[in-house]
């Protein structure tokens, strides 16, 4: 054999081992990584070879499939009552991913899910049946908080305080996750993802806004536990007006009339004092006050129930005149319904918070469990003595003081309004707030909630968390409790 033959079959023989080399490199190690990408077609005709498991709410599924014609992908996603359940379930399209629940458990629910195969089925990569995913939804409660909620654009929660069950969630304005579920939606898509309103945002998990004097009941508790005031009892020392610390800015009362100078805790709740709280903030500083804020939940980037939701914000580097206006739920203070509707349930429950969650189970095609989520997964908050103080406070805003609308009958109610100021100089509409909770002595039931009315087409001078939110809380309390 010449020189130059050799030469040529030794480069060959690098080029064959080259070969070689790279694919089992891309077989053994980048295997994976090629079939979960969102461009392999193959993943997507995989994803909607057989029909997807469902997601369920008290027994029942709220999803479905169809088979498809002309198309590779043979079945495509239906829900049932889309827009009432679509803050719970997202979508699953064929076209545009998947979200919420779809999107957190999509390979639970199309069978590619590790957990679902054999030892022979990892071998021969054969596709097994889809699990199931069930919630924690109670359908009464989901449905009387859609149907108050009405044509509003806003968002509302409800979570039982001591199991961390999630029991409602709904936003306004929804949409049908079917209209967009095939492949050739993309006039639906387009109407929807440019629509005003943007009902394909989750407002109750990921919309956080200022929640104005619902956030007087975080700064009244560390009030309480810090010691500044020995009861919600104890006269205040407040001058009204009140004016922020290091300014000439007087902050006034919604209500001129009311009692608020050197008001107790009790009569700030029951009529929203401004001044109270705002030199309840100063004076405790606000290391002391975020420090109670993200015991109740903010400033969590990394809240799952499981759908992640958007960190609710209490913030740093401020002076005492903002440190002020953060007691009133103003400044830079943010929150989502979900985490106001935390802070109700760990009052209600006796001070401890039960982590919030939206599904009980995740089982497989055999109804063997693949994921269990615990209830009553609790860390404690505020001590007993402040939790009883505050609900005792909640009930006098409800029994005689700015959340009326909330009463149920027969039941033990407590809550919180608040109006929180929106645009430049309060130029546009206000958002209105109401959080609460409700007990049933004769039961034992009790649930949490949280509403908040983002625009309503009310004029601005008929905007009150009493007036717009809390109805909702209290149609959605009833349901909890199963009263009329």
């Amino acid at each position: 054999m010449n020189k130059t033959i050799r030469r040529t079959s030794v480069f060959v023989l690098i080029l064959v081992l080259a070969l070689l080399g790279r694919a089992t490199w891309v077989q053994a190690y980048q295997g994976k990584a090629l079939a979960d990408d969102q461009k392999n077609r193959r993943k997507t005709i995989a994803q909607y070879a057989q029909p997807l498991g469902n997601i369920v709410v008290a027994g029942e599924p709220v999803t479905g499939s169809k088979r498809t014609e002309g198309t590779d992908l043979r079945y495509q996603r239906t829900y049932t009552d889309g827009e009432l359940y679509a803050a719970v379930t997202g979508y699953s399209s064929q076209a545009y991913g998947a979200t919420q629940l779809e999107g957190v458990y999509a390979d639970v629910l199309d069978g590619t899910d590790d957990r679902l195969k054999s030892p022979l089925d990892a071998v021969t990569r054969e596709q097994q049946k889809p699990g199931t995913v069930v919630t924690t939804i109670d359908p009464d409660v989901q449905k009387a908080a859609y149907e108050a909620l009405g044509k509003k654009k806003g968002a509302a929660v409800a979570v039982d305080p001591a199991t961390g069950r999630i029991l409602a969630m709904v936003s306004t304005p929804s949409y049908d996750p079917s209209r967009i579920a095939g492949t050739s939606d993309g006039e639906a898509w387009q109407a929807l993802t440019t629509d005003e309103d943007k009902p394909m945002v989750n407002r109750a998990l990921r919309q956080p806004l200022p929640p104005g004097s619902t956030f007087k009941l975080v700064v009244a508790a560390a009030a309480l536990e810090d010691g500044l005031y020995g009861s919600v009892d104890t006269a205040t020392d407040s001058p009204s007006p009140y004016t922020l610390p290091g300014t000439r800015t007087v902050l006034r009362n919604e209500n001129a009339s009311a009692p608020c100078a050197d008001a107790t805790i009790r009569t700030a709740l029951q009529y929203s004092c401004n001044n109270v709280f705002a030199k309840l903030a100063a004076d405790l500083g606000q290391d002391k006050v975020r420090a109670m804020a993200e015991k109740f939940g903010f400033n969590d980037a990394e809240l799952d129930v499981p759908v992640r939701a958007y960190a609710s914000v209490y913030p740093s580097g401020m002076d005492r005149a903002q440190t002020a206006l953060t007691g009133i739920g103003q400044f830079d203070v943010t929150a989502t319904p979900l985490q106001m509707a935390m802070v109700s349930a760990a009052i209600a429950n006796d001070g401890l918070l039960a982590a919030p969650h939206m599904v009980s189970e995740v089982v497989d095609s055999g109804g063997d469990p693949l994921t269990t989520f615990e209830d009553g997964d609790t860390r404690r908050i505020v001590s007993s003595s402040t939790a009883e103080q505050l609900r005792s406070a909640m009930r006098t805003v409800v029994e005689r003081g700015t959340g009326g609308n909330a009463a149920v009958a027969g039941a033990e109610v407590g809550g919180k309004t608040g109006t929180a100021q929106h645009g430049e100089n309060n130029s546009k509409t206000p958002y209105a707030w109401f959080t609460s909770y409700a007990k049933d002595p004769s039961t034992g039931k009790q649930v949490a909630v949280a509403v908040l009315i983002e625009d309503s087409g009310a004029a601005r001078s008929e905007v009150s968390g009493n007036g717009l939110a809390a109805p909702v809380a209290q149609k959605m309390m009833a349901a909890a409790l199963k009263q009329g």
